[in-house]
């Protein structure tokens, strides 16, 4: 049954409709997706708990924008990016795991260029975001090198613009 909802487009797999449609929104029921796509409610709520079943489906999730909702104690974000010398018949994988499985990291990707590893970290400061780095991440084994960046603030997540456009509340000087 799956099989005839995705399909093959030069050599590779398309999206199916229905997640490009959950993707977007998480929101939409099975019935609207029905509705959308022209299809039976009970082939669409299938598909889905196939794809929830199967991991294609790991997580709904909520888009927020903490602009919004920021004092003090906001966390700080950071992007790191790491160096990393492989290991011997198992790559970057190996490594990657140690590094994603820290509570403090929220995403790990491997990357092409100067760096092979890029890390998003939270924390509640600058400070044990630093120590992080300092302490566990740059001090392991196979790591060469780390660049971390932190995130001042977001534009755009997700496809989502967090922020609506502020009316410029600079003081006109004249001349």
């Amino acid at each position: 049954m799956l099989l005839d909802i995705l399909y093959e487009e030069k050599g590779g797999k398309k999206m199916d409709e229905i997640l490009e449609i959950l993707e977007k929104d998480a929101r939409a029921t099975p019935e609207e997706i029905a509705r959308m796509l022209k299809k039976d409610v009970s082939s669409v709520k299938k598909a889905i708990r196939k794809y929830e079943k199967d991991k294609v489906i790991l997580k709904y999730k909520a888009v927020i924008n903490k602009e919004l909702i920021r004092d003090e104690e906001s966390d700080v974000r950071a992007l790191i990016e790491v160096n990393i010398v492989p290991q011997k018949d198992l790559g970057f994988d190996k490594i990657a795991e140690r590094i994603y499985l820290f509570p403090e990291v929220t995403n790990c990707y491997l990357i092409s260029g100067t760096y092979d590893l890029l890390v998003v970290v939270e924390g509640k400061s600058m400070h044990t975001v630093s120590n992080f780095v300092a302490e566990k991440l740059s001090c392991m084994e196979n790591v060469r090198g780390t660049v971390t960046h932190f995130l001042l603030k977001k534009y755009k997540e997700d496809g989502v613009l967090l922020k609506h456009k502020e009316e410029n509340k600079r003081i006109a000087i004249s001349y």
